[in-house]
């Protein structure tokens, strides 16, 4: 291991962590079925509060989808708005979960991730067509969701309540994100925090498991 790593567990995000995803594929898409009127409002659509609050499973899908077509003004059925809003999601490569299988020989592995039930509902689909498994569970020791969670990343809250689940002091744990501000959440308190900035950043930090 190209790091002699001092923790006892090791968690990961999932968007460009574990999940190859793409924010701007959805943009895109949505943009094709609205008028240009509505591109400021599609470009805003992470940012509002009805995501935010989706995020945190403040409000429940059929709240979620009808946000969604009152934001936009379209008629979109539940299908369409859940296609429009999965279409982010990429693959799940094998060789992360591989990674994950050995680390989990020596250390505590989990997931922390920002998700929602659509998404994540879409997401055990593939893992269940293409690695045979029912959810992350069956892989990771621990999976925190912010939707069952009810706070969000990069805010400090869902950092220690997940030490406190984890039974964990701060530098006990590695924590790996793509985004700089939850890399800084983590940081915040204490955490060893590892911000993904590509593909190969978690194979080149462990070197070979």
């Amino acid at each position: 291991m190209k790091n002699a790593i001092d923790a006892d567990f090791l968690i990961f995000d999932l968007g460009n962590v574990i999940i190859d995803i793409d924010y701007q594929r959805s943009l895109n898409l949505i943009k094709t079925l609205v008028s240009p009127s509505f591109y400021s409002r599609v470009d805003a659509f992470y940012s509002t509060d009805f995501h935010k609050a989706y995020e945190k499973g403040l409000i429940d899908s059929p709240t979620f989808r009808d946000e969604v077509r009152s934001y936009f003004q379209q008629d979109w059925d539940d299908h369409k708005v859940d296609e429009l809003w999965n279409s982010l999601l990429g693959k799940i490569p094998a060789e992360r979960l591989d990674l994950v299988s050995k680390l989990k020989q020596n250390y505590q592995v989990g997931v922390l991730s920002n998700t929602n039930e659509i998404h994540i509902e879409a997401v055990n689909k593939m893992l269940r067509s293409d690695f045979g498994l029912e959810r992350f569970d069956a892989l990771f020791d621990w999976v925190f969701y912010s939707h069952e969670m009810g706070q969000a990343k990069p805010s400090q809250e869902i950092y220690f309540q997940m030490l406190g689940e984890l039974g964990a002091l701060p530098d006990r744990v590695v924590f790996f994100d793509d985004l700089e501000e939850n890399v800084k959440g983590a940081a915040s308190i204490g955490i060893q925090a590892v911000q993904v900035t590509g593909p190969n950043v978690i194979f080149d930090y462990f070197g070979n498991v």
